[in-house]
């Protein structure tokens, strides 16, 4: 159970940190934009954490046998969006803000890898699921996320090329 919280918490406070730079990033000129499927992530996000508890706790009685294979992986996945978050410090954000005029992130995995958190956040949904046994939703998170990465990089993409 304390890694399911820890999980929720970790999120909540991501969720924390983006509303900061969130305010941050429109005291200097910031603009949200293609905001309209933003929801879709609330959704998707609820229903995953939603969706363990169910057939973790509910169906299988919360018990939990560790992986070795899957905590490292874990361990990795959680190193990796660190170094997404950290890569972008301020301009870090749940949404799509452009400030005007500044310059495209372009060190840690951004050098190499356009929208590397969306590739973490997809194994992601794979792995902790797995981590509580939960196969029904690993199975379908990660598809689901895919879903909204058809609407979410091209929006990212016109928004960063200005063409928004």
């Amino acid at each position: 159970m304390w890694l399911f919280i820890f999980l929720i918490l970790q999120r909540l406070a991501e969720l924390y940190i983006a509303k900061l730079n969130k305010r941050w990033m429109m005291s200097r000129g910031g603009v949200e934009v293609e905001a309209k499927h933003y929801h879709l992530f609330i959704w998707l996000h609820t229903l995953f954490f939603i969706s363990i508890f169910f057939e973790w706790f509910i169906l299988k009685g919360g018990v939990l046998w560790l992986s070795p294979f899957l905590i490292a992986l874990f361990v990795i996945l959680q190193g990796l969006r660190v170094w997404c978050i950290a890569s972008l410090g301020r301009k870090w954000n749940t949404r799509i803000i452009v400030i005007p005029d500044e310059p495209l992130v372009e060190r840690g995995p951004y050098q190499y890898v356009k929208h590397p958190n969306y590739m973490i956040v997809f194994f992601e949904l794979l792995v902790i699921p797995l981590l509580f046994q939960a196969f029904v939703t690993a199975l379908l998170f990660p598809l689901l996320h895919l879903l909204v990465l058809v609407i979410r990089i091209p929006a990212e993409e016109r928004a960063l090329s200005g063409k928004f």
